[in-house]
């Protein structure tokens, strides 16, 4: 097991490495130029230039990547002399933009969109594997159906739409809710709490719809199984053959997609935090894609990336856990 883990996690490794190589060599390749928003609009072409060596943008790429990665481990000063910025460890560069460290506005956004995904994963989990297991377990009755347009429901309408309808009809028409403003879950738990309310839930509808069907389909496919049936022959109570046996070899591929959706959340919710006015990581991005910031676009993908390998890899081992039939690939 111990040489499973370390083989997974080397390739988690070397996978970020590739994946960073990559995203800093797309946005050095576009046409935006960092260095012309170092000053205004305004700015003469020869101090854009003169800014640009400043800053180490006219150098070749393999140099400008070595000291973006040496930034990343041991902090990074932007500029020369008195008007240089420094920024610490982890640096993941400078908005010129902003006039912030990109790291600084990173911390600030990941506790929003964390306080987003992990919420709205709890949600969805839950409704996904209990309407699901609800809907194999009474198939062809009205649980089932209902579990069916559940499913459909969710799918059909995109997040925007079912955000913007959350808020036509929980705060505009009944003033159940107030419109969301986000507070630090520290500053005022009760309104952190409701300030993420309809986005847990236009999230968890969206995702919840995709795990019925999934958990539905599984225990159905796992009931069919010769186990299964020598459990009933056997007269071990069903609850227990349910929860014990059927659940654990239904929700074991279930668990696999489960940790990259998180991880794809964690990497912004772009359209529900727009929608909502999250200042979260996924409105960051888009602020800096309508600005053209390239420092920030870079670090946000970048911090997707990894969480988007890092739950691979915590997948892949998870499933070796459960499967041993994996650790020998």
């Amino acid at each position: 097991m111990f040489f499973f883990v370390a083989r997974r996690s080397f390739f988690a490794v070397i996978l970020l490495f590739v994946v960073s190589i990559f995203t800093f060599w797309i946005f050095s390749a576009l046409p935006a130029d960092p260095a012309a928003l170092t000053c205004g609009k305004n700015c003469r072409p020869e101090v854009i230039e003169a800014n640009r060596a400043r800053l180490g943008y006219d150098k070749p790429f393999i140099e400008q990547y070595g000291s973006y990665m040496k930034g990343i481990f041991a902090g990074r000063t932007y500029g020369e002399d008195e008007s240089g910025v420094h920024c610490s460890a982890p640096s993941l560069g400078y908005s010129y933009d902003r006039h912030e460290c990109v790291t600084s506005l990173v911390a600030k956004t990941l506790p929003v969109t964390a306080s987003i995904a992990i919420g709205a994963f709890v949600l969805w989990m839950f409704f996904g594997i209990a309407l699901g297991t609800m809907a194999a377990l009474r198939r062809g009755k009205w649980p089932d159906h209902f579990a069916t347009v559940f499913s459909v429901v969710g799918i059909s309408f995109p997040s925007f739409f079912l955000g913007l309808l959350s808020i036509l009809i929980f705060v505009i028409w009944t003033n159940i809710l107030p419109f969301p403003q986000y507070v630090g879950i520290t500053e005022n738990p009760f309104k952190w709490f409701t300030a993420l309310i309809l986005p847990w839930t236009v999230l968890a509808v969206l995702s919840a719809s995709t795990y019925i069907r999934m958990t539905r389909n599984g225990i159905l496919e796992v009931m069919n199984e010769e186990f299964v049936r020598l459990g009933i022959a056997k007269g071990l109570p069903r609850r227990t053959l349910i929860v014990k046996y059927v659940l654990r070899a239904a929700l074991t591929p279930i668990a696999t997609i489960a940790g990259i959706d998180l991880a794809f959340l964690l990497g912004g919710a772009l359209v529900t935090e727009s929608v909502f006015n999250l200042p979260g990581l996924g409105k960051l991005t888009l602020a800096a894609v309508i600005n053209s910031d390239l420092p920030i676009l870079v670090a946000t993908t970048l911090v997707a990336a990894v969480f988007i390998v890092v739950a691979n890899a915590v997948v892949d081992i998870m499933y070796g856990f459960l499967d041993p039939r994996v650790r020998s690939k």
